[in-house]
């Protein structure tokens, strides 16, 4: 199983949450920026029905897939 960890740390002025090398929006301060990402992980928790998803990878490329609404990461945040 995939886990996916939120880091909330200091970004752009502010605070923000960060999944590998992508951050989220800035938030103005460091109990907000953890509320958002508490909020996100446990939407990832949620299962859903099969969708096709696209994303845009560190290299500025899109891709399609089709994401298995029962495949759902563990998750966790690190304030």
């Amino acid at each position: 199983m995939t886990k996916v960890v939120y880091h909330v740390v200091e970004h752009d002025g502010g605070w923000a949450y960060r999944v590998g090398d992508v951050f989220s929006e800035s938030f103005p301060s460091h109990d907000a920026a953890a509320a958002a990402a508490r909020s996100a992980a446990a939407k990832q928790q949620q299962g859903s029905e099969t969708e096709v998803i696209e994303y845009q990878d560190r290299k500025g490329a899109w891709h399609t897939e089709t994401a298995r609404g029962d495949d759902r990461p563990e998750t966790a945040v690190e304030e």
